[in-house]
């Protein structure tokens, strides 16, 4: 156990001092680091991406370096210097103050019933009906399968994080299995059937490609403050929050790029979906293995579908502890703000994001269903990608503003190169979400304004008006609900608890 440290803040409401003693201490390195891969690493986005051809292997690799590196400094020191329950809206609350944070946690716990009831039941659904039993679009089967989805990540996330931190390890350790097995099955299959050729040119980084596929790895790389959302339930976040964030990122960077790699080799890149692509390569690639294969086919469906419920599952876990955080300090409904002395989980907030993504579901669905299933799993999975991004660019600068504001909190890990360090990363991190934000809330308005080329939102079944009617008026609403809960929050801001830091035990490590 490290020295006891004392960790600054404004004075907790009793709200807070009371939820956090149902806390239970549970999360060890090992389980951070499965926690986080599972948090990064979704295939729900292997196809999306793999689809703007072999020049998506090297921004895998570039964003890797580029954003990752200083992501990764940033997440770590204010996981470190700030353990506290809510991670990233404690961080914005003793950043801006309260309001901010308000929108700031509400954007970042939206992301996540977005994207289970959006992208994450979609892609499953398509999975489960191209290569296990056929259902139809917008049949009674289609909405069942959906709900069923949404309903077991929502579960795992209520159970007690003792026992329900292992669905998202097994979810890690099925990725590993799902996509080793299917590089394995890649290389066979190159040397039995040869693959599509490459030249050093299809791989070389052009201003089109860049700008589309900008939203989508970033989105696939966030997730490293997830863990410090159960920071009260860590042995020891000092010591393990910078190790596990090592060892998640790099294991994350492989995990996308070998599958990726394998899909571009044994898919022309022209029928490669964003909704099919994964199973689309192993389909093709387990010919080999004879009278296997339909059978094998069907055992990569189950553990892909697994890996999508945990995918969910684990985001809401994290996602519901920071919107609770915000309920019992003031910034949110405090209904919502109540942890279940059974589970020691937020509940309540945890049916709300139930309720949320099956409503999602249901109108994207009903508003989209004259358009095929690729391409309103093209449509969701942006909705849910500018609430995410748009939610970083309250959270990343904190780095900087808590460095000048908390000076003298002690630091177990800090940015190398001191305040200048800090504001290099936060300034590398934060341009690349705003340029990811943009281009994700108003696609293609950069590719043309740089004159490469546009035309995306048409190619996804939709009218570029009907996108942003879609996309801005959902932000509107999501922003108005945070700032209604806010002021629904008063009473419990006038009631905080004024004990001196030192007399407050959940403060100390």
């Amino acid at each position: 156990m490290s020295e006891s440290i004392a960790v600054p803040r404004t004075y907790d409401t009793a709200f807070a001092a009371e939820e956090k003693k149902k806390l239970v201490k549970s999360l060890r390195r090992f389980d951070m680091i499965f926690f986080t891969v599972c948090a990064i690493v979704g295939l729900d986005i292997l196809g999306q991406v793999s689809g703007y051809g072999a020049e998506t292997f090297t921004w895998v690799i570039v964003l890797g370096i580029a954003f990752l590196v200083p992501y990764g400094l940033l997440t770590s020191e204010l996981g470190t210097a700030f353990p506290q329950e809510g991670g990233p809206y404690e961080w914005m609350r003793l950043s801006w103050g309260r309001l901010p944070a308000a929108i700031g946690s509400i954007l970042y716990w939206i992301t996540n019933p977005f994207w289970v009831g959006g992208s994450l039941c979609f892609i499953a659904t398509e999975a489960w009906s191209n290569n296990i039993s056929s259902i139809g679009t917008a049949s009674f089967g289609d909405y069942a399968f959906k709900f069923i989805f949404i309903w077991i990540s929502i579960g795992v996330a209520i159970v007690s994080l003792r026992y329900g931190k292992w669905i998202p390890n097994a979810g890690a350790i099925a990725r590993f299995a799902v996509l080793g097995f299917f590089s394995l099955t890649v290389i066979i299959y190159a040397i039995k059937h040869g693959v599509h050729g490459y030249g050093a040119g299809d791989f070389s980084p052009t201003k089109a490609v860049f700008i589309g596929l900008v939203p989508l790895l970033i989105f696939t790389y966030v997730g490293f403050e997830l863990q410090s959302a159960a920071a009260e339930e860590m042995e020891d976040p000092q010591r393990d929050v910078p190790r596990s964030l090592v060892a998640s990122g790099i294991l994350s960077v492989i995990a996308y790029g070998v599958p990726i790699f394998g899909i571009l080799l044994v898919i022309p890149v022209n029928k490669i979906t964003g909704i099919g692509g994964f199973l689309d390569a192993v389909t093709a690639t387990f010919g080999i293995y004879g009278g296997a294969q339909n059978f094998l086919v069907d055992l990569m469906t189950f553990g892909f579908i697994f890996a999508l419920i945990t995918s969910g599952a684990v985001w809401m876990i994290g996602s519901d502890r920071v919107q609770a955080a915000a309920g019992y300090d003031g910034a949110f409904i405090p209904w919502f703000g109540v942890f279940s002395r059974r589970f020691g989980t937020p509940v309540r907030v945890n049916v709300m994001s139930g309720v949320a993504s099956t409503i999602f579901m249901i109108a994207a669905v009903n508003l989209l269903k004259s358009k095929s299933q690729a391409d309103t799993f093209t449509v969701v999975l942006y909705m849910a990608i500018s609430t995410t991004l748009l939610s970083y660019l309250f959270i990343f600068p904190t780095v900087i503003k808590l460095r000048y504001s908390h000076p003298d909190v002690n630091r177990p890990y800090r940015v190398p190169g001191g305040n200048a360090g800090v504001w290099i990363a936060a300034i590398i991190a934060t341009a690349w979400i705003a340029l990811a934000a943009w281009v994700a809330v108003f696609p293609d308005t950069l590719e043309r304004a740089l004159g490469v080329g546009y035309g995306f939102v048409d190619s996804w079944g939709v009218t570029q008006a009907r996108f942003e009617v879609f996309t801005l008026g959902t932000l509107a609403v999501v922003i108005a609900f945070g700032i209604v809960g806010y002021f629904f929050g008063a009473p419990v801001r006038n009631e905080t608890d004024h004990r001196p830091l030192e007399a407050q035990p959940e403060v100390m490590s």
